[in-house]
């Protein structure tokens, strides 16, 4: 069950960039957000009576719970969103896979833990996979000032910044059960989204929904905010962090191919190459590294 449950939330993450751009016809970015966790807090709120592990957390835990919501949904989110109106899909989910190599850096430089020879060699070549992702193969023009897409930038943005989350969520984790956590992350989260919703018109940006729109949100609040960390978290709990981390290298694999199907976006040999590359240099990162959940 639990292997069967860490697959269901892989494949669910890398469907998620593909149904953000979908809502992202129709809707505006913060629009997307607020809906998808206005979704998934409903969701983990009543995982969390479920499993009666519903409780208030401290006070002085507030602020601990309102940085991670911030950074984690309000800021992630509205990075990752935002970049999807100029990105593809599929390379959103190849540069998101490199996240456990912002981890392991900002451990290095913040937390003092040691990088082996083997993980630095990691570390560049998922740099350079990132690299041909972005230019589809032509790094000289990187080198001329054009990187990509302002999406590009947003979505690079977002895996350090996801970096940062999982570093800080550690200790959370260890006190508190990861359902209870989550849904005070999301909650928070929210209703810091829930003020950009209001002061960026997203109230008359609701007129605009259409069916297309409406199944992007509902499959994002539903499947990737709500049923996906659940059992995600269930399969952490009951399978060791080295055999659950291989399911993540399916994530950008599902998402090219959805995104080849729904989207109709090319897959290039380049791409492929260059996602290959990161996937690579991630593993030998993560060699001696726990393994973080996605943010999707």
């Amino acid at each position: 069950m639990a292997y069967i449950e860490v697959t269901f939330a892989v494949i669910v993450w890398g469907a998620s960039f593909i149904a953000t751009k979908l809502a992202l016809r129709d809707l505006l970015p913060v629009t997307v957000v607020w809906l998808r966790f206005a979704i998934g807090v409903i969701i983990l709120g009543i995982a969390s009576r479920m499993r009666q592990q519903f409780s208030l957390p401290q006070k002085q835990e507030w602020f601990y719970f309102g940085l991670l919501g911030f950074l984690g949904i309000t800021f992630h989110q509205w990075l990752q969103s935002t970049g999807l109106q100029t990105v593809q899909a599929s390379t959103t989910a190849w540069i998101v896979a490199t996240t456990p190599v912002f981890i392991a850096i900002l451990s290095w430089l913040f937390l003092h833990e040691k990088l082996s020879w083997l993980q630095v060699s990691g570390i560049i070549l998922a740099a350079l996979g990132v690299l041909l992702v972005v230019s589809k193969g032509n790094i000289g023009g990187l080198f001329s000032g054009h990187f990509g897409t302002p999406g590009d930038i947003l979505i690079l943005i977002s895996a350090p910044n996801w970096a940062v989350f999982s570093i800080l969520s550690s200790r959370g984790l260890k006190k508190y059960q990861s359902t209870q956590m989550m849904f005070f992350v999301m909650t928070i989260g929210w209703i810091f989204t829930t003020i950009l919703f209001i002061t960026g018109g997203g109230i008359s940006d609701l007129g605009h929904l259409t069916w297309s729109s409406i199944f992007g949100v509902s499959f994002l609040g539903i499947f990737c905010s709500g049923l996906a960390y659940i059992a995600w978290y269930d399969g952490l709990q009951a399978l060791p962090a080295s055999q659950i981390g291989a399911f993540l290298y399916m994530e950008p694999l599902v998402a090219v191919i959805v995104a080849w199907a729904i989207l109709g976006e090319s897959i290039l040999l380049i791409t492929l190459g260059g996602g290959v590359i990161i996937l690579f240099g991630v593993r030998l990162v993560q060699i001696t590294k726990k393994i973080h959940s996605p943010q999707e």
